[in-house]
Order: structure tokens, then sequence, then C-alpha cells
């Protein structure tokens, strides 16, 4: 019999590009290839899909980020076979089979956000993770707020800048951003990885903090400044009908003097330090643990996610995000916390992919 047949999707339309290839360089070596056919394939930054070069580079090197490599034969997914086929330039095309799942380590807008999901719905493509609903709310992080606080969760003050209150009446945005006080985090309201965060003291820091995330998104989410120890817990599908399992909670600490996690502290060597499980009591250990998986279940999210929280000094949890396709490298926060909780990083790459094979394409 043959094997079934993963194909592992990366790169994108965004800025996380760098960070999907980082996660799929991860997962590729993890498949037990004696189990499965592999098909890596690389989404451009132009948009271009192709079969992943044999010298694809997924790590950082040198300080340069990697970045799919387009010399691959271009490839197209027709809708509803789930089959693929190769176009090599001044070649026949050539008919590569259908796929069986798709485990698409992908982060971001035009990504991550129920775009690639919606494209295997369509084309009847099983894959790993959350579906299109789930995906898309959990990548906006204003409306995800909005459901977690309708869950029943804890969650900070915010306010939403959309392009028009920018663009109309920056004077009002600026006068409601303010009553948060200071300081204040500004965020894309679309993205992840900490690019296009930053931290405001005052009023020109913060006009400065609305442009620079804008050049992410022309959505923005500015969030009042919790004092509390990050605390981050990943949660997993279980198979059959048993509830999401959570692992243990982690603590994650910024190094080298930065005041929140930017980009560099999330991917660069020794810029961030993870402790398992993280030194809390452990009823909040238990509490922080059930609170991550009313907020998988809030978001009927399938697969995995890592939720954050805070825990403020007088013993609070407050959420913070869920990210429905965490950053997935095999040092990554979700990999560490389930390697921790007795689950390894190749166990946990074959965990998703027999719950993707197991579950129906379509309405679930």
């Amino acid at each position: 019999m043959s094997k079934p047949r993963v194909a592992v999707v990366f790169g994108g339309r965004n800025s996380e590009h760098a960070v999907s290839l980082m996660g799929a360089g991860s997962v590729l070596e993890a498949i037990d290839r004696t189990k499965y056919e592999v098909i890596p394939i690389g989404i451009a930054q132009d948009g271009r899909w192709v079969l992943a070069a044999s010298d694809q580079r997924f790590a950082i090197e040198s300080g340069e980020l990697p970045v799919v490599d387009t010399s691959g034969a271009a490839l197209a997914l027709p809708s509803g076979s789930g089959g693929l086929v190769a176009y090599d330039p001044g070649a026949i095309p050539v008919e590569l089979g259908t796929v069986d799942v798709v485990f698409p380590v992908m982060h971001g807008p035009f990504a991550e956000d129920g775009t690639i999901q919606g494209l295997l719905e369509m084309a009847g493509v099983r894959y790993v993770g959350s579906g299109v609903l789930a995906s898309a709310v959990g990548m906006d992080k204003a409306h995800m707020k909005t459901v977690m606080a309708a869950a029943g969760l804890p969650i900070g003050r915010y306010v939403v800048v959309r392009e028009r209150d920018w663009r109309l009446d920056r004077e009002t945005v600026l006068k409601e951003a303010e009553e948060l006080g200071y300081p204040v985090f500004v965020k894309p309201a679309r993205a992840g990885s900490s690019q296009g965060i930053s931290k405001a003291g005052d009023r020109a820091e913060l006009a400065a903090a609305i442009e620079l995330a804008r050049e992410h998104d022309p959505k923005v989410l500015i969030e009042a400044a919790i004092a509390g120890r990050e605390i981050e817990c990943a949660v997993l599908q279980s198979p059959g009908d048993e509830r999401a399992a959570a692992s243990m909670p982690g603590e994650v600490k910024v190094e080298g003097g930065q005041e929140f996690f930017d980009f560099a502290a999330k991917y660069y060597p020794d810029q961030m330090s993870l402790t398992v499980p993280a030194d809390i009591p452990q009823e909040t250990a238990e509490e922080l643990r059930e609170m991550a998986v009313r907020a998988f279940e809030a978001l009927d999210c399938e697969g995995l996610a890592r939720v954050d929280f805070f825990y403020t000094p007088d013993g609070k949890l407050i959420f913070n995000e869920i990210n429905t396709m965490p950053g997935f490298t095999s040092l990554s926060v979700a990999p560490q916390l389930w390697a921790a909780s007795g689950l390894s990083y190749p166990e946990l790459v074959e965990r998703l992919i027999q719950l993707a094979l197991q579950r129906r394409p379509g309405l679930r």
C-alpha cells in the first residue's frame, strides 16, 4: 500500500515569511519518512507556489533570514481534487498525484488567518490546524478579545484603531488611547511574531507607534500595560470525543534588557528563556490550563494552539492572546511546553498529522 502523502507548505506573502520557513524546516526533519511521503511546497513572497528546491534554506544564517527559493517547479492545486500539478518552464505539465493532508506551517495574514484554510476546504483537502473561522478570529486580536470576553475569560483594556478612524479623526483616537493610561502597547491587529509592536510612554511615541503598526496592518490595537509575568500554555486536540489537552504552563522571559518580546527575542539564540513548569501555585496552574482549553473551545480550534496569559502580582490570570498556528520550530515555546509535558517534537508532529487525517473535510 502507498504511504499517505503529506504536503508541508511554508512561506507566504507577509512579514512572517521567514518564521514560516524556520518552522517548516523543523517539521520536515521530524516527519517519519518510513510512514509518509513528504512533499515540501513553498509559497514565494509574490504568491507563487513552487516545489521546494533541493538546497532550500530554512534557517537563519549569518543574520540572513531564509526565503522561498523560486527555482523549483511551479505548482497548481486544482479545486475539488487535491491533485498537484508541476509546471517546469518549457516542459509538459506533470501530475504529481493527490495529497492526503497538508501541514501549513504558516503564520500571519494570507496564511494563518483562514486564507489557506479556505483554499484547502474548497479543494477538499485535509489539513493540520484550525478551520477558517477559528483561524480568522484568532488572527484578528480585536475580534479575538471580543470572543474571549464573551466566553468569560478576563481580558485587559484596549482600544481598536481602524483605518478610517486614524485618517479622519486622529485627535479622538489619541484621546481614547490615553484614557488607558501610559505606557501602552501598540500592535498590528492582524500580525504575529511581534512584528510592528512598540511601547509608547507619551503622545508623540503613541502617534509614532500607531504609524509603525500601520505599516503591517491598517487596523491597530492599543493595549493598556499589564504588570505581570507572561505564562503560556499549549493546547492539543484529543482524538475522538475527548476534550482537548493542555500542557504544563511555562514562563517566558526576555533576556538582554529588552522590555517585551520582539522578533529577535523570539527567534534569535539566547534572547529568551522558558521555565517549565512555571513557578506558580499548583491551583493557579490548573486554573490556567482550564482557561487555555476554554479559549481553544471558544474559537472551535482544531489541532493545536498556544494560549498566553499574564499572571499579576496579586495572583490573577488575565488572557492575553491565542495563536492557532504558533511558532513551530523544535525550540519554539509550544513544542517545548509539550516536550516538558512528555510529548516529543516528532511525536507532536505525528499526532497533528494523524488528527488531520482522521477528520472529514468540509463542515464539522
